[in-house]
């Protein structure tokens, strides 16, 4: 007589998901906002949109992933701090818009769900809510044995955020004449890991445990440091000023990330040395003899965000930056372009 397969013997353990599932419903509440009506759960999250102090609403979504950083946590066996890095790159892509990011929402797979590491994970989603101010309202925890090596998993994430249409910063009000103000990253965020991890890793043969001198931790620890979210900072800061363009620093790096808000009359003039490069970078540049307009490309080179302001607001939007407990530099200007040249130069 033929044996009976089960869906456990195929690889996919349904008991195993529902643990998980318990386990981080109490954690979970900790990113509740009161608009949310739903728990963990049901077949979709749901969320009562509070118009009544907008006029014209616009929703704004973003979705993305963390990429290769990635394999450096499977690497070291922490997991704890690339669920910020999730929500971080969606609620900042948001917010540059000026919009206040209201739900999240994740997706998770793996070859085998672990319980342990998947609540890790999720603790840190958690965390980046909390500081972005959004509530984690649903998910997906995917099992996909042969599809996924053990060990290994992807993630990906999904905001939502909502901005009124007269308030909407899209860089149309950018202007000759305007700063620049560059906001500090915290290291390398979740952009330009497949060429770090070649450099370092493959060609370099260092472990990510080993110190390297210049470098207050060891490479991977380094290299794990959290994207820092930026979303409260700017919402404090729209209510006060009229900021005329975000760029959010992520793959592609400076030269591609500011055209895309640049009005085509304008370029970016970017002064060289106008804020501290951290060591990280230096670092790879030169293990994989890497040209400065490459790295330019693919990394935020220590600047996660970019405002552009008015000359008139800028001394004082430095001054609430810093109160704000964020390191932001004077680091350009806008100015006329003519054609054919370049929108962003660095002097």
């Amino acid at each position: 007589m033929q044996k009976k397969v089960t869906y456990k013997d195929a690889g996919v353990d349904i008991e195993r998901a529902n643990t998980f599932i318990e386990r981080i419903k109490p954690l979970i509440k900790a990113s509740s906002r009161r608009e949310v009506m739903s728990g963990i759960g049901g077949f979709g999250g749901l969320f009562h949109l509070d118009v009544g102090k907008i006029k014209d609403p616009v929703l704004v979504s973003s979705t993305d992933g963390v990429g290769t950083k990635l394999k450096i946590a499977q690497l070291m066996d922490k997991h704890d701090t690339v669920g910020i890095d999730l929500v971080a790159m969606s609620v900042n892509d948001v917010v540059v818009q000026g919009a206040e990011p209201l739900f999240f929402l994740d997706y998770m797979a793996a070859g085998k769900i672990c319980v342990d590491t998947s609540v890790q994970i999720v603790k840190g989603i958690v965390r980046g809510c909390q500081e972005a101010g959004c509530a984690l309202i649903g998910g997906e925890t995917a099992e996909m044995p042969g599809f996924y090596p053990d060990g290994e998993y992807d993630l990906a994430g999904f905001c939502v955020g909502m901005v009124d249409a007269d308030k909407l910063i899209d860089g149309s009000e950018i202007r000759v004449g305007d700063r620049i103000i560059g906001i500090a990253s915290s290291g390398m965020h979740s952009n330009g890991f497949s060429l770090a991890r070649r450099v370092l890793f493959e060609d370099g043969n260092l472990h990510p445990d080993e110190r390297i001198e210049g470098l207050e931790q060891s490479i991977g620890m380094e290299l794990l440091q959290p994207t820092r979210i930026y979303v409260k900072s700017i919402l404090n800061l729209i209510k006060n000023f009229s900021i005329r363009g975000i760029v959010h620093i992520t793959g592609g790096g400076f030269l591609d990330n500011i055209p895309r808000i640049v009005p085509g009359p304008c370029r970016a003039v970017i002064r060289k040395g106008s804020w501290p490069i951290p060591p990280i970078f230096d670092l790879i540049r030169k293990r994989g003899n890497i040209d400065n307009t490459e790295m330019l490309r693919v990394f935020n080179m220590g600047i996660g965000m970019i405002l552009i302001v008015s000359e008139k607001d800028h001394a004082e939007i430095l001054e609430r930056l810093e109160k704000l407990g964020e390191s932001a530099y004077s680091i350009g200007t806008v100015e006329k372009r003519e054609k054919n040249q370049p929108m962003v130069v660095f002097t």
